[in-house]
């Protein structure tokens, strides 16, 4: 699983124009599945982001989890996290999970990180085209691999 993570102040996430979910301080995480992803890489992925400390303590140094602020996260499925382009100028996507599988692990991961972090958790759809309206606070924006377990 791949994830970028983007520390925020407010996402407002739109499908057909009209508002579907949103958050205010916390943690946009776009998720992508890999077609050989499974539950060890939701229960590592999902501790990681939980206590991942990357929002400021008083004396502004980022040492604090979006648990420790009580802050928000909104997971947003996003298979173009695989996206290869190794070859010509339109990427591939064949390391992407196909939609059967995807989806109930993304569902799987949005379960296990509202258990692992105790914060309020929102989404977008899966497969739907969305707008995201966000204001990135940093800006602070990470790429963490289950795979690689970076």
């Amino acid at each position: 699983m791949r994830a970028l993570i983007q520390r925020c102040k407010k996402v407002e996430l739109t499908i057909n124009s009209s508002v579907f979910s949103s958050i205010n301080e916390g943690l946009l995480i776009l998720l992508g599945i890999g077609y050989n992803d499974n539950e060890k890489d939701i229960e590592w992925l999902s501790g990681k982001i939980s206590r991942l400390r990357i929002f400021n303590d008083d004396e502004g140094k980022m040492n604090l989890s979006v648990q420790d602020i009580s802050g928000e996260i909104m997971v947003v499925s996003q298979f173009t996290l695989y996206a290869s382009t190794k070859k010509g100028n339109r990427p591939s996507y064949i390391e992407s999970a196909p939609p059967e599988t995807a989806i109930p692990l993304y569902e799987s991961f949005i379960k296990k990180i509202k258990e692992d972090s105790g914060v309020k958790i929102t989404t977008g759809e899966f497969g739907a085209d969305m707008k995201i309206s966000l204001v990135n606070d940093g800006p602070v924006t990470i790429i963490i691999d289950s795979k690689a377990r970076e």
